[in-house]
């Protein structure tokens, strides 16, 4: 009887039978359009994207020069400190970027309080920023009063709902040691810090719609997705008819 010697020592980048280099061919054909679908994609977005700033940021450079300089009027700090507060209500702020927007959000606040309100006004946020520290818990009888007290004052003056996001976020803002001066040597990291959570690279491809999902969005979690799946059935597809034509009968 005539014996077949196998062999299963098959090496994907020295293929010896024919099997094996069509395999090669067709796998690597396969990645090639799955790598250029996923980098490809993220090349193009590269070069056509472009700064974009947001609303905010807009606002916030029109008045930028004059605040820094101490000569904005109250309606130039009220659009200073509302864009600032835009981006402390990011919750993905680093401690450190914030820390340079609290510092400048302080002394600008603390400016736009009436005179007579002042000294008042300074006291009430040295003992919030103490006690926000001492309590166990919110609802501390003394710690709300304090936060409602400072929302009430600096809401108004900025022009915001008691109960907008913004008023809620001031108390937690303001610290003390800057309310009364500022930090001429912390102006150019607020440039920095604005520029960099409120510019953001954009273009048609991330600003349009598909389905009601931003397109590059619905590109890489659902249609890589599907292109992968249907790249596998096209690969089982192909080598089933190869088998087929190469006479392998898989069911031996």
């Amino acid at each position: 009887m005539e014996t077949q010697n196998n062999k299963y020592d098959i090496s994907f980048f020295k293929p010896t039978t024919e099997l094996a280099k069509i395999n090669r061919k067709l796998t690597l054909i396969l990645l090639l359009i799955w790598g250029f679908a996923i980098f490809g994609f993220h090349i193009i977005l590269r070069v056509i994207e472009k700064p974009t700033p947001e609303p905010a940021y807009i606002s916030y450079s029109e008045v930028w020069d004059n605040v820094k300089t101490g000569k904005a009027t109250v309606e130039e700090n009220q659009i200073f400190v509302k864009s600032t507060l835009s981006v402390l209500g990011k919750l993905a702020m680093k401690p450190n970027d914030r820390l340079v927007l609290d510092k400048m959000v302080s002394s600008v606040m603390f400016s736009l309080i009436p005179s007579q309100n002042k000294e008042k006004f300074y006291n009430q946020v040295l003992e919030f920023n103490k006690i926000k520290t001492e309590i166990t818990s919110l609802s501390d009888e003394k710690y709300v009063k304090l936060k409602t007290q400072i929302i009430e004052q600096t809401a108004s003056v900025i022009g915001v709902e008691i109960f907008s996001l913004e008023a809620k976020l001031i108390p937690f803002e303001l610290i003390t040691e800057n309310l009364k001066s500022v930090d001429v040597n912390n102006t150019p990291n607020v440039e920095a810090v604005m520029a960099k959570y409120l510019i953001h690279n954009q273009s048609f491809l991330t600003d349009m719609k598909f389905l009601g999902y931003p397109f590059h969005y619905f590109y890489t979690s659902v249609f890589l997705l599907v292109l992968f799946i249907g790249l596998c059935w096209v690969y089982c597809v192909r080598i089933d008819k190869i088998h087929e034509r190469l006479g392998i009968d898989d069911t031996v």
